[in-house]
């Protein structure tokens, strides 16, 4: 095992856990990443593999067929994944967010008849808040629910939905008018289940295609068009009495998702590094390995020290968040510096590899591409920012 990045304190479970993950990760998705990242397809074998794996379980309890493990373990097993290729890590993160939305806010019903079936990954999950509009500020969220008799009825636009087309149940933020003071409290979070697929894939519920993007391909990114999409009042999130408590629901998935985000990070930091400091040890110049060249050398002493700071806050927010304790700014903090120091990495390990960097046979020229996503994924460094100075001045208050 490699000396960067341990955990201290696992369990004899977490850590197999890992072992296995890792396996698989060498031999099922690093050696085909390259070509089915080029080709944008859908990974489907490395998904059956994962199935069989048990993953999409990890954190769902038990006593509904999955796993019942941690938020660490999950955000450990994405960092493993994400140093195997980060669209396999966003296929799980989505699904994983909306599981443990369905477990810490869902009704009775909506846990016994979506979990047991998220747990084996016959049913995977989406999560829409971002609007064409609307990203950052959520309040700016203009699709909304309107109440008809017993049903609700659903307009407006989604965007950015990982895991648009293959999921069947996507947890979507809509207004909801409650009559609140805050357009918070106006705000409710819907389970919309559809078919996979693309084209209308529910009554009035049309995923139009695929967005191409520069990078995190393979996994699909979507819009979402809600055109009088008629659902029971059950469907909201936890039932019609939580009808108004959207936000505050999506706010606590966001926190995981955070924590997610910053494991990605970690992971692709540490394939960045080991691309870079393998290369260094074998490319020569001036009759010598890079590595003995102290300029190269003090980057990779950079680079590994920040993979460190960023791997050990990432753990401390999964602890915190796992002992029930707010992790608003623990989380932030470490999305904050691990997508940051990602992208430092990455360029770090781009430039040790000179012109083969620019080459698409190189596996850095990929990290290139994907680690700009985690400066924007569950929001921008600015917004950690905010979220973190808040939280500072309410404890150092005078």
């Amino acid at each position: 095992m490699a000396r960067l990045a341990q955990t201290p304190g696992l369990t004899d479970v977490q850590r197999s856990i890992l072992e296995t993950v890792r396996e698989f990760a060498d031999k099922e998705i690093i050696p085909h990443a390259q070509r089915l990242e080029h080709a944008d397809e859908y990974p489907t074998d490395i998904l059956d593999g994962m199935r069989e794996m048990g993953l999409f379980g990890l954190t769902i309890d038990e006593e509904y067929g999955g796993l019942g493990e941690s938020l660490l373990t999950y955000a450990l097993v994405v960092e493993e994944l994400s140093r195997g290729w980060m669209s396999i890590s966003g296929i799980v993160n989505t699904h994983f967010i909306v599981a443990y939305l369905i477990s810490q806010h869902g009704s009775a019903d909506q846990k016994a008849r979506l979990l047991p079936r998220m747990a084996t990954g016959e049913v995977r999950g989406a999560f829409s808040m971002s609007e064409p509009e609307c990203g950052s500020d959520v309040s700016a969220i203009k699709s909304k629910a309107v109440r008809d008799g017993d049903n609700y009825v659903l307009n407006g636009q989604k965007m950015w939905l990982t895991n648009g087309a293959y999921s069947s149940v996507v947890a979507t933020l809509v207004k909801t008018e409650t009559g609140a003071d805050s357009v918070y409290g106006n705000m409710s979070t819907f389970l919309l289940e559809k078919e996979p697929g693309f084209g209308e894939t529910a009554p009035g519920l049309t995923i139009p295609g695929k967005i191409d993007k520069m990078g995190y391909k393979g996994v699909e990114t979507t819009e979402m068009v809600l055109d009088g999409v008629t659902v029971p009042a059950s469907a909201v999130l936890g039932g019609e009495e939580k009808v108004g408590r959207g936000f505050y629901q999506m706010m606590d998935g966001i926190e995981v998702g955070r924590v997610n985000v910053a494991a990605r990070a970690c992971g692709i930091s540490i394939r960045a590094f080991e691309l870079a400091v393998a290369y260094a040890q074998q490319r020569r110049t001036f009759g010598q390995p890079l590595a003995k060249h102290q300029a190269v050398a003090f980057k990779l002493a950079e680079m590994g020290t920040k993979i460190e700071a960023a791997h050990a806050l990432m753990v401390n927010a999964a602890r915190l968040k796992d002992a029930g304790q707010r992790n608003d700014v623990e989380a932030g903090m470490a999305k904050l510096l691990a997508s940051e120091y990602c992208a430092e990495v990455v360029q770090e390990a781009f430039r040790i590899h000179g012109g083969y960097g620019y080459s698409k046979e190189y596996e850095i020229e990929r990290l290139m591409r994907e680690a700009p996503f985690l400066l924007i994924g569950e929001g921008t460094s600015e917004i950690q920012k905010t979220i973190i100075s808040r939280g500072l001045l309410k404890e150092y208050k005078l």
